[in-house]
């Protein structure tokens, strides 16, 4: 036998059922068992998988290989014997509770042929609720760079790699790490192949998360993922010199890894561990958390790293508390910025620069979203004309001048409708306010209530409420949602033309004020029997 087109390098530990459809995908392949070379190396399984393993073996004798060893701890040791034994001109690397579309390899080897790439990355998805990362996916590229993709955020080892790269560079898997084994090899692989491509025109791999979430990566504590993380930064750092290049990957530390240790279940951690993870974080930031990737943090990341970097483990709690319990904290505004209050904010004990609870721009429109409240909405009549009065709650306080509402014609667009607000683009000028405006901080001191009293025209219109506010130099459009508020009953106004004004909730359950002329408003049979009516009488005088 000729040597393989591509081996599928298997780490198995205690994953029945799973095992059997990830073997099935792999022999069922439309690469051909001929091409193929599987490796499976049992890590001192304790279910039925070495039995299953041994079944596929004796079923295809040229295509599945099997070793059995002791448990070893993790996928890497496993994974690296594998790669020991390879033969085929690519490798590749699946979870055993995992599995492949039926074209993945001939797809992905079919591109690395044609496009002479090192790495080639086949689209994954998660099943069973497993999340997994798509930006890479948007489309297929045939050279990509680690630097300027959302690679960064897609570094499974679950890919195709060629094996000739892989031996030069003899890239193996780091056996003392629990989690996150594969990111170092990975890392490496892309920062010396000469071509990465991105296969995002089939579905090549599946990954699955298991019934009972036993993944490894689910089980790992703080320590030990606060611990494989500074490893991975650190081999990083010695591939990558300081600059752009090494801050577009370990944004994705950052972001993923270094923060969510520092989520609600950061509370429950004794206060011994609290601050080992403090001090831990504290030194990777002041090691990789540049200038650049600081201002480019979401100002909720910075914030708690700034206090983890600080030492400040009570207010970390404290922040981390407030925010579940009570969502985010209001915007301060001062001066043309904006601030986000949270603890620790202008506290010299604690020391962290104004910088740090700067909002600069990122997130701020599902803030400004989440914490606009409408308390009450009613009609006020005077004489002939007809008010929509109304208060509101706003996320902000301070300088709130810029704060009013508005009655706006036209749905927001669709980009709007995740964060549920907008910030305007700089030619958009927001609709005239037109009204009487009152603006007053809550008792509490933690929110700004707005109220309104906006006069409804004599117009056919359907125009939805908004809120403007300006944030660090950007106005900002809220739509008005409901919350379950009874609406006032449908009015009938005017005298000359009766119209008719209706407050409605749309099915974003946002605020909607329709006006009509009265006669506008009768049913359709109404219309149409008038109509009728009106053909008979000129036929009868005819």
């Amino acid at each position: 036998m000729t040597d393989p087109d591509v081996t599928v390098v298997v780490a198995v530990y205690n994953t029945m059922p799973y095992l059997t459809a990830c073997l099935d995908s792999l022999v069922g392949q439309s690469i051909g068992t001929e091409r193929l070379e599987v490796i499976a190396v049992d890590d001192g399984s304790t279910d039925e998988s070495g039995k299953e393993l041994d079944r596929f073996a004796a079923e295809y004798p040229g295509t599945v290989r099997v070793l059995h060893q002791e448990n070893s701890g993790g996928p890497a040791a496993p994974s690296n014997r594998a790669l020991d034994l390879a033969t085929g001109r690519y490798v590749y690397f699946i979870g055993s509770d995992d599995y492949l579309g039926a074209e993945a390899l001939e797809r992905m080897v079919a591109c690395a042929d044609e496009h002479g790439s090192d790495v080639v990355v086949g689209k994954m998805v998660g099943t069973n609720g497993r999340y997994v990362h798509q930006k890479l996916y948007a489309e297929t590229d045939p050279d990509v760079s680690l630097y300027d993709s959302a690679l960064p955020y897609t570094l499974a080892n679950t890919k195709l790699f060629r094996r000739s790269l892989v031996e030069e560079h003899h890239l193996r898997f780091p056996e003392d790490l629990p989690v996150g084994s594969d990111q170092p090899f990975t890392i490496e692989a892309c920062v010396r192949a000469r071509k990465i491509s991105v296969l995002a025109d089939y579905t090549c791999y599946y990954a699955v998360k298991r019934g009972d979430a036993s993944n490894i990566t689910y089980r790992a504590d703080h320590l030990a993922r606060l611990r494989c993380t500074a490893k991975i930064m650190k081999h990083t750092a010695a591939l990558i010199p300081p600059g752009p290049n090494r801050d577009a990957v370990f944004k994705r530390h950052f972001e993923w890894e270094l923060s969510k240790l520092l989520q609600a279940d950061f509370l429950a951690l004794d206060a011994g561990t609290r601050r080992k993870v403090c001090e831990g974080i504290a030194e990777l930031t002041d090691a990789y958390f540049t200038d650049g990737l600081r201002d480019g943090t979401g100002v909720t990341r910075r914030v708690r790293f700034g206090l983890a970097e600080h030492g400040a483990v009570d207010e970390l709690c404290a922040a981390l508390g407030d925010e579940a319990e009570h969502g985010a904290p209001a915007f301060l505004l001062e001066d043309g910025r904006a601030f986000a209050t949270y603890p620790g904010f202008r506290d010299s004990a604690v020391g962290l620069p104004d910088r740090c609870y700067e909002v600069l721009a990122e997130g701020v429109a599902g803030r400004l979203a989440q914490h606009t409240e409408l308390e009450s909405a009613e009609w006020e009549q005077e004489g002939s004309q007809l008010f929509l009065s109304l208060s509101l709650r706003l996320g902000v306080v301070g300088d709130t001048a810029s704060a009013t509402v508005a009655l706006a014609q036209g749905a927001m667009p669709k980009s709007a409708d995740k964060p549920g607000a907008r910030r305007l683009p700089a030619d958009a000028g927001r609709p005239q306010p037109v009204g009487e405006f009152g603006r007053e901080p809550v008792p509490d001191g933690t929110r700004t209530r707005l109220t309104a009293r906006i006069p409804i025209e004599q117009r056919n219109a359907k125009r939805g409420v908004r809120v403007y506010v300006d944030v660090a130099g950007s106005t900002y459009e809220i739509p008005v949602r409901s919350d379950g508020l009874p609406m006032p009953l449908a009015r009938r106004w005017g005298r000359t033309v009766p119209y008719r004004v209706s407050a409605n909730v749309n099915p974003k359950g946002r605020l909607v004020i329709t006006t009509a002329p009265l006669w506008e408003t009768k049913s359709g049979v109404f219309r149409r029997l008038r109509r009728k009516l009106s053909r008979l009488n000129r036929k009868v005088n005819r």
